[in-house]
């Protein structure tokens, strides 16, 4: 982007804006609006999606086959391209992720709750075993579904997705992903025994979470999304549940 023009403008700001609920998806008809103006014409940009999030649109874009997202100002003048901050929670300004891609394909749902979330976790990342430690306490609150992404400087992380992964029933599942702590013996993990065709099984369920998880936007864990896609902090999640992190 940095090529193209000298009318957008690179700045991380912090803007008292975020996107949520009652921020609205625009029309195509303003979408098109927005691809007819030269900027965009000259750039060979493609609006997938847009967003009216009050100060600015947020806009889900496609330049030259990549992927991007940019805020365009009301007035159509100026595009900005960076980080925008909402001051009232320190979080990042994005787009909704499009969960239809996950649809009947999670390792398992916990929970019995009104409240949709989905949860990339990773079974030796401090942080997830932590946020995970607290699921007991909302598990009437919520139904989550469960995604498994090892990072790849977690040495145990695959093999212990799918131990877990690998149990029988939901509840087999959910037992598993409570049984270790880190820095707990894991020779029960490391040996346990599949067959041929089911480690296949396994193996190929965990790279599709993997891959999910990636065309999601997912880079570390635990990830945390509402049933509109919208990114969630855990430990928010967990105050809105009057529980506070120790």
């Amino acid at each position: 982007m940095s090529r193209i023009l000298k009318n957008i403008i690179f700045v991380t700001l912090f803007l008292a804006i975020t996107l949520n609920a009652k921020d609205k998806e625009v029309s195509a008809k303003q979408i098109a609006e927005f691809e007819n103006l030269a900027l965009f014409k000259n750039a060979e940009i493609k609006v997938e999606k847009a967003y009216d999030v009050g100060s600015l649109y947020l806009l889900s874009i496609i330049v030259k086959g990549n992927k991007d997202e940019i805020f365009l100002t009301k007035d159509k003048n100026y595009l900005i391209s960076g980080a925008v901050i909402n001051t009232s929670n320190g979080m990042q300004v994005k787009a909704p992720v499009d969960l239809t891609i996950l649809k009947d394909k999670e390792a398992f749902t916990y929970g019995e709750g009104k409240e949709e979330l989905v949860f990339f976790t990773d079974p030796e990342c401090t942080y997830c075993k932590k946020f995970e430690s607290y699921l007991p306490q909302i598990k009437d609150k919520v139904k989550i579904k469960v995604f498994f992404f090892p990072l790849d400087f977690h040495q145990n992380a695959r093999d212990l997705s799918i131990y877990i992964m690998s149990k029988k029933t939901k509840d087999e599942k959910i037992n598993a992903m409570f049984e270790f702590n880190i820095g707990d013996d894991l020779s029960k993990v490391k040996n346990a025994k599949y067959s041929k065709n089911e480690l296949k099984r396994l193996e190929k369920k965990l790279n599709e979470h993997i891959e999910l998880g990636l065309n999601l936007g997912v880079q570390g864990t635990p990830a945390l999304f509402d049933k509109d896609g919208h990114s969630v902090i855990w430990v928010q999640l967990l105050e809105k549940y009057k529980i506070s992190v120790k």
